[in-house]
C-alpha cells in the first residue's frame, strides 16, 4: 500500500470500525444459531408428539371428563376411570348413580375434551395384564344385567355367559329379571370385532 493509498483510506468517512463490525457479525451469528436452536426444539417437539399414543394422553387424562363418538352412532360421556391398552372405563353421571361403560378402543371414532396432557410413564391399574378378552371375563364374573351396542348401532340387553377366544355369548332376558334359565329369550353371540361398548345397566 503507498502512501497515497493510506491517505486516502484514512480519510475516508463512514467506514464501520472493525469492532463494531465484529459486533455486528456476532449478533448475526447469536441471531442464527437462535433460529437453529429453535427450529431443533420444535422439530424434537414434533417428534416427541409424533411418538404420544392415545392411550397415553387418555391415562393423564383419568377423572376428566370427555365425550366419545363411537361406532354404531354410539355416543358416550363421562369421566374417564381406567384406560388399558385396547379398550377403557367411563363412568357416566355421578359416582354413586352413575353406570359404567367398557368402551372397545377400536370402535373410537372421535374424542372430545382432552387436554393435551400425555402421561408415558404411567400405567393405570389393570393396564399391566387385562387385554380385551380378560376384562369381558370379569364381567361375565360379575353376571351383571349388561346393554352390548355393535358397529352397526344395534343394542342387545342381558348377561354375558361365555368370553371365548375372540367372541362372547349374551343371554337375552327381561331387564328388571335377573338371569335365570327360564327367562332367557335367546343367546345372543357378538364377534369382539364388532363390539362397540358394554354399558351396565
Amino acid at each position: 500500500m503507498d502512501e497515497g493509498t493510506a491517505g486516502r483510506g484514512s480519510g475516508t468517512i463512514g467506514l464501520m470500525p472493525w469492532s463494531d463490525l465484529f459486533d455486528d457479525l456476532e449478533a448475526q451469528l447469536a441471531a442464527q444459531e437462535a433460529a437453529e436452536l429453535q427450529g431443533e426444539v420444535a422439530e424434537h417437539t414434533r417428534a416427541s408428539l409424533g411418538r404420544v399414543r392415545l392411550t397415553e394422553r387418555l391415562i393423564a387424562d383419568t377423572g376428566a371428563m370427555i365425550r366419545l363418538g363411537l361406532r354404531g352412532g354410539v355416543t358416550v360421556e363421562g369421566t374417564i376411570d381406567e384406560v388399558a391398552q385396547d379398550w377403557l372405563l367411563i363412568r357416566e353421571g355421578d359416582a354413586q348413580h352413575g353406570r359404567e361403560a367398557f368402551v372397545v378402543l377400536a370402535s373410537l371414532l372421535t374424542v372430545q375434551g382432552l387436554s393435551g396432557r400425555s402421561d408415558p410413564g404411567r400405567r393405570s391399574r389393570v393396564q399391566r395384564s387385562l387385554d380385551l378378552r380378560h376384562a369381558l371375563r370379569a364381567l361375565s364374573r360379575d353376571r351383571a344385567l349388561v346393554r352390548v351396542r355393535d358397529v352397526e348401532g344395534g343394542g342387545s340387553v342381558g348377561t354375558i355367559d361365555r368370553v371365548g377366544a375372540d367372541h362372547l355369548d349374551l343371554s337375552t332376558h327381561p331387564d328388571d329379571l335377573p338371569r335365570r334359565n327360564r327367562d332367557v329369550h335367546s343367546v345372543v353371540t357378538i364377534p369382539y370385532a364388532s363390539l362397540v361398548c358394554v354399558v351396565r345397566s
